[in-house]
């Protein structure tokens, strides 16, 4: 998959060595206590096809290949996974570096064997421009397929933390690399499952490889730490397990330590040396019941005084990954500062292996599946990512979002908790609940109160979503969304919205530029012209008349030229032009015989397919003109825009005429120019003269300069027409300390 990794095989005649496999899978062989002899079988003959398929690799140290899936397997029984997973477990290299096809794995497996085979494979016999790309694309691969099939996701996992472990036989080359794809994609993914024990191992893995000094000397201080504490340890150890049994609560109280990786972390984070680092010793406790982790805190409390601010409640509230457990840390003795964390048997498999507890536990313990149920809820997000996001690259940028679980839980009105990422805003509550929510949000109330969209959340807010059904996304949500789920049903719609408008300006666009041909409507692409349409796509390159439609609406064809071609095709059916009906256009539009795209009627509803300059801001009243950019639908600018005259010299064929409606349906953003004494309270006159006017402020311009005497502020202001900017500049004017008031233009070309 994305993996540049030490099972890269190498050929060779034959080795000594091959008793080394059958040694390994003997290994194998014996764990495998908790399948049917059936089962067992098939795992036996699965082995034999993947040793026969790699007859001759051996890995870099010189084992035979097959070790490699070998102990990939062992790994997945550590987790008891079914015959299936085991078999692909010992498969997963076989359809990449033996040519063996999918088609024979299914024939001789079963298709789910084969399935989960194929969502471990690499994509390596695709062509990509790019590294990246190819890391993307895999690795949406591997999710895609991991979402339909957990199990998948968790033979991934095995594999890459065998390939940790003998990275010492790869090049030293490569450790930077393959260390920091771990750290980066692999960890996070084995954390959001709530593998944590993997999660862990991976971690100090690729720490070891990656600051292989850093890490020497951090386990050496660890050791000798160890050494010094351990009398601490036993100490605290016994008089926990006699204060509870003083209680009559039989409990199992195991010591911890902090991983490698994780003391680095927080002394690189915080600047601390090691021994400023408090809390790398702990205690994890396992108590008969849910309720006994509320009894057994205050055992605890009662033996050790707790620490203020260091209590979490995860059993009430679980993590997103479905961890559960009370934190708390306590003033041992010596006044060294001890985390406990309390937890029932069934909480502590989860705790340590997240979705694959379903798999461990799912027959003796019913309630066990807690885990593998938030597992699988955020697993199937990813496919609706997917139906959304068709671009590998966008794709994994929308998941590096979710992989990293440090959450905050909020509820809604009707107190249902919701978890979501740490910094999450408004809107990402509001398409988590669903994307019609977000898609019609308008405000929020966050515990009782007012609050703008894009506020973040905190933990224990009780967060109020406010609809209106006319209402759309805005594009300037995308700059302060958290997750990936809020960000690609934004995305979608926008595109989806973007699309439809562009099909309607490009109909209206080549209907005009036909009437200016001579002919009064566009014909159907059914029945009579059903050829000619084809005839007409195959000259534009496009599939259908939707899409020809759109690229017209986005400038990417132009409706004169392709309104042209059409008549012709139209003439050699029969249908001829209509002098007068040329004439009228050609004299309705200005033109001396030139050839017109026709005009358009702009009344502000065009949406995301018709633009409004930045550069010179038009509004109704304004002479314009509308050019087609690149891709970019249609850009309307003033007439007098130096920009626009700059674009008229260099590509006029994509300039087409314009005109405002009669009536428009909302107000046009355009920039006053103020000048003003600067005094106490001018500002706010000023403000209130707009108002007055009936007039919105969406932006002030103060310049980076220091106030002087007289001060030039510009204001973007939202109006109706020219007659109402004019409105409202006379009733600046008249405002005192107000000593000019003009509209902003752009300085010409």
């Amino acid at each position: 998959m994305i993996t540049a990794s030490n099972t890269e095989p190498t050929t060779a005649q034959a080795h000594p060595a091959d008793s080394a496999a059958a040694a390994s899978f003997a290994t194998l062989l014996g764990k495998l206590d908790y399948l049917t002899p059936a089962d067992v079988e098939s795992v036996r003959q699965a082995y034999r096809f993947a040793d026969e398929a790699h007859l001759g690799q051996l890995r870099k140290n010189g084992d035979p290949y097959v070790t490699h899936p070998i102990a990939v397997a062992v790994q997945c029984t550590e987790w008891k996974l079914d015959a299936q997973a085991l078999m692909a477990a010992l498969m997963h290299d076989a359809m990449e570096d033996c040519g063996v096809t999918k088609q024979e794995l299914t024939e001789r497996f079963g298709a789910p064997v084969a399935d989960l085979v194929d969502g471990l494979t690499k994509l390596e016999k695709l062509e990509f421009d790019t590294r990246e790309q190819n890391q993307a694309e895999s690795f949406r691969k591997m999710l895609l397929a991991m979402a339909k099939d957990v199990r998948v996701i968790l033979i991934k996992l095995a594999d890459r933390t065998h390939n940790m472990r003998t990275m010492s036989d790869m090049p030293r080359s490569k450790w930077g690399r393959i260390s920091n794809e771990t750290l980066e994609i692999y960890a996070p993914i084995a954390h959001r499952l709530g593998l944590n024990f993997t999660y862990r191992e991976l971690q100090d893995l690729s720490f070891r490889f990656l600051h292989p000094w850093r890490y020497e000397v951090l386990s050496k201080a660890l050791n000798k730490s160890r050494h010094r504490r351990r009398d601490l340890m036993t100490r605290v150890q016994l008089e926990v397990e006699n204060e509870f049994s003083r209680h009559g609560m039989p409990v199992r109280a195991m010591g911890r330590e902090k991983t490698l990786f994780s003391v680095y972390r927080k002394m690189d984070n915080k600047h601390l040396s090691f021994s400023q680092v408090t809390d790398i010793y702990g205690f994890r406790i396992i108590v008969p019941e849910m309720t006994d982790c509320y009894t057994g805190l205050g055992i605890l409390h009662q033996l050790y005084k707790p620490v203020p601010g260091k209590f979490r409640d995860y059993v009430a509230i679980p993590k997103v990954n479905g961890y559960q457990s009370l934190h708390t840390t306590l003033i041992g003795p010596f006044g060294t500062n001890i985390e406990f964390q309390l937890r029932t048997h069934a909480m502590d498999v989860v705790a340590e292996s997240g979705v694959a507890a379903h798999w461990l536990y799912k027959a003796s313990e019913p309630n066990s599946d807690t885990s593998q149920r938030l597992g699988t809820q955020w697993l199937q997000s990813l496919l609706d990512i997917q139906q959304e996001t068709h671009d590998a690259s966008e794709f994994w940028d929308h998941i590096k979002i979710d992989l990293f679980p440090d959450a905050v839980y909020v509820f809604t009105p009707k107190s249902k908790i919701m978890a979501l990422p740490r910094g999450a805003t408004v809107m990402d509550f509001a398409y988590a609940i669903h994307s019609g929510v977000g898609n019609r949000a308008v405000a929020a109330r966050i515990n009782g109160e007012q609050r703008p969209l894009r506020t973040e959340l905190n933990n224990g807010d009780v967060v109020e979503i406010v609809t209106d059904d006319k209402a759309e996304p805005n594009p300037a949500w995308l700059s302060f969304v958290k997750t990936g789920r809020a960000r690609s049903k934004i995305r979608h719609h926008l595109k989806t919205v973007a699309q439809e408008k562009s099909n309607e300006l490009g109909e209206r666009m080549l209907n005009q530029a036909l009437r200016s041909e001579g002919i009064a409507t566009l014909p159907s692409d059914e029945g009579t012209y059903k050829a000619t349409w084809e005839k007409l796509l195959r000259f534009t390159g496009n599939k259908n008349r939707i899409e020809l439609m759109a690229d017209i609406g986005m400038g990417k064809r132009i409706a004169s030229m392709v309104g042209k071609k059409l008549a012709v095709l139209l003439s050699e059916t029969g249908l001829k032009p209509d002098p007068l009906l040329i004439s009228t256009e050609r004299y309705a539009s200005g033109h001396d015989g030139s050839a017109s795209q026709g005009l358009v009627t702009l009344d502000g509803s065009e949406g995301l397919s018709v633009q409004y300059a930045k550069c010179c801001k038009p509004i109704p009243g304004d002479r314009i003109v509308g050019y087609l950019g690149r891709g970019e639908g249609l850009v309307v600018h003033a007439e007098e825009c130096p920009t626009s005259k700059r674009l008229q010299m260099r590509d006029s064929e994509r300039f087409l005429e314009v005109e405002w409606a009669d009536e428009t349906v909302r107000p046009f953003e355009t920039t006053a120019l103020v000048t003003m004494n600067n005094g106490k309270g001018v500002l706010a006159r000023v403000a209130a003269a707009i108002t007055t006017a009936e007039a919105d402020i969406t932006h002030v311009d103060m310049g980076d300069e220091p106030a002087q005497t007289a001060t030039d502020i510009r204001f973007t202001l939202a109006v109706r027409d020219r007659v109402h900017l004019a409105h409202v500049l006379r009733s600046l004017k008249r405002t005192p300390s107000v000593l000019k008031a003009q509209r902003y233009k752009p300085s010409k070309a």
